[in-house]
């Protein structure tokens, strides 16, 4: 019983963190088309939050196309890989204990 509960609470806060930093990458990219000012905090925030992941990817794979870079298509790619493998798993192994 103990271990089911805490198994159900990791899967849901391991979905909360993929929820939230979907948004992080999500607003990133939006912002990237905008040219916001690079000294505003939110932004040094995101900027951050997202770029030792791009850095990560970018070398081990190129991710830019025609002069688009791809990498936050890629991130979100592997969150949602993540989340629909990973948490699900979790959720079916707690609910058959």
């Amino acid at each position: 019983m103990i271990l089911k509960t805490f198994l159900l609470a990791i899967a849901q806060i391991l979905q909360l963190v993929i929820f939230a930093y979907t948004w992080v990458i999500i607003i990133g990219a939006v912002l990237s088309f905008v040219r916001p000012d690079p000294y505003n905090k939110l932004v040094q925030v995101i900027y951050r939050l997202t770029e030792p992941v791009y850095q990560y990817i970018r070398k081990y794979i190129p991710t830019t196309f025609g002069g688009l870079d791809f990498a936050p298509l890629i991130v979100l790619l592997g969150l949602q890989f993540l989340d629909k493998f990973l948490v699900t798993l979790v959720l079916r192994y707690a609910s058959t204990m």
